[in-house]
């Protein structure tokens, strides 16, 4: 059973059904016992990273999100989840994150058109169990205004090409973010919430 943090920042609803069209048992909540109490954790999110901070503090989920991470239990952060995941954002001034990852969030800086969106091409950095049967040059797709920036480029699964590389997949532990939509990306998001599901089974 996975647990959808459920914080009213957007597309929960579609990723559970994803997760539906390849077997796997999701709930919604924001309640702590129930995400404590899942085999693993999926942290989505559409919109700006001070809102949702804001409504993970309310909540009090921000330390239910860390204890998820001292227990070791798998967690996904999807979009705006994964840059949850990091040390700061620098979107509408400065806002701490989760401090998961090290690193920060900042403005696509480009001459093309922003935000990003759009089918993109992965650029496989690193084998993991996130990208079983995803071949290199699969194409996912996008929507983003901000960019994630890790101080350490081993935490780098997979980047994507727009004016530069720009993080698409990160790892570190039992934890995986991801910038793309996997709800939206057809076979290949599939593929990947189904080796997700994989990682939970295997812990």
């Amino acid at each position: 059973m996975l647990a959808i943090v459920d914080y009213d920042m957007g597309n929960v609803r579609s990723v559970a059904k994803s997760f539906e069209r390849v077997g796997i048992e999701s709930v919604l909540s924001d309640q702590r016992e129930v995400i404590l109490a899942a085999d693993g954790v999926v942290l989505p999110g559409v919109g700006a990273f001070g809102d949702a901070m804001e409504i993970l503090h309310k909540k009090d989920l921000v330390k239910t999100l860390l204890e998820v991470y001292q227990r070791q239990k798998p967690l996904l952060g999807i979009c705006l989840g994964l840059q949850l995941l990091f040390d700061y954002s620098l979107e509408k001034g400065y806002t701490e994150g989760l401090g998961l990852f090290a690193g920060g969030v900042k403005p696509i800086e480009t001459e093309l058109k922003v935000p990003h969106m759009g089918w993109n091409e992965l650029e496989i950095k690193r084998s993991h169990p996130i990208l079983r049967d995803v071949k290199e040059g699969s194409f996912a797709y996008f929507v983003h205004s901000y960019h994630v920036v890790p101080d350490a480029e081993e935490l780098i699964l997979a980047t994507t090409e727009y004016d530069g590389d720009k993080v698409a997949m990160v790892a570190k532990g039992s934890v995986v973010g991801i910038q793309f939509h996997p709800e939206k990306s057809s076979l290949v998001g599939l593929q990947i919430l189904k080796n997700f599901g994989g990682m939970v089974d295997a812990r």
